[in-house]
């Protein structure tokens, strides 16, 4: 049972790692543990409104993931718009505003339209915040942040000395909190160039699910586990 007089982490990330897997136990097809995965998150997306954590960020597709097979790649393509359509029309109802981070380039056009047309329809939206990471990678985003500071200091229009870590987050590409809480599914313990300097100070929990079996119990199991982290962002607790 989680505590509710313990702080809560603000900003979640999380690594959707396993769908593949789960799927290939199951003597399914990948596309089908992707399927799975989407599910998995509408669940996890309802109950963390239930516990007002209001930003959460996921991995739904890396810039390398398109060296995978084109089949699998298209599914997911498919399988963005369609449950950003469907399934996912509930977070319109509860006020989440959903933003993206990434390149959008080489991503197909209907992609774009339904990023787009999700974009616009809950740029008003204040009850949270769904931060989708697709077509992402963490040194992209450095470096795309880093072209639009050089821009706008050969424009005249940023002081180089006005730059500092507290205003850099703007530059990226959305402007949110820094993440609290990292959860990478699967039992792999790594980021994968997961929003680096957003998760500077971030606890990292790791547990050896698959995403698709990573439901809301277990991420309740998660949020235990980050209640008993002592984080000191550098200082010494008296």
């Amino acid at each position: 049972m989680i505590d509710q007089k313990i702080p809560l982490p603000r900003h979640v990330g999380i690594i959707m790692d396993g769908n593949g897997r789960w799927a290939t136990k199951r003597g399914l097809s990948r596309s089908m543990g992707h399927k799975a995965g989407a599910k998995a998150l509408k669940k996890l997306c309802k109950h963390l409104l239930k516990l007002e954590i209001p930003y959460l960020s996921v991995f739904a597709f890396s810039t390398e993931n398109f060296k995978r097979d084109k089949e699998e790649v298209d599914y997911l393509m498919n399988l963005f718009i369609t449950m950003f359509q469907t399934e996912f029309s509930f977070l319109k109802d509860e006020q989440v505003r959903v933003v993206f981070s990434g390149r959008r380039e080489p991503l197909p056009v209907d992609v774009l339209k339904t990023m787009d047309q999700i974009t616009e329809e809950t740029k008003d939206n204040e009850r949270a915040t769904l931060n989708v990471c697709l077509n992402y990678g963490g040194q992209s985003e450095l470096v795309d942040a880093t072209k639009k500071v050089v821009q706008l200091v050969q424009e005249g229009n940023l002081k180089i000395d006005e730059l500092n870590e507290n205003n850099f987050a703007q530059y990226l590409y959305q402007d949110l909190p820094p993440l609290d809480f990292v959860i990478r599914t699967s039992g792999e313990m790594r980021i994968s160039n997961f929003m680096l300097w957003q998760a500077s100070y971030a606890e990292f929990y790791f547990p050896d699910v698959l995403f698709p079996d990573f439901t809301p119990k277990e991420f309740d199991k998660a949020i235990l586990e980050f209640q008993k982290r002592d984080r000191r962002f550098g200082g010494v607790k008296k």
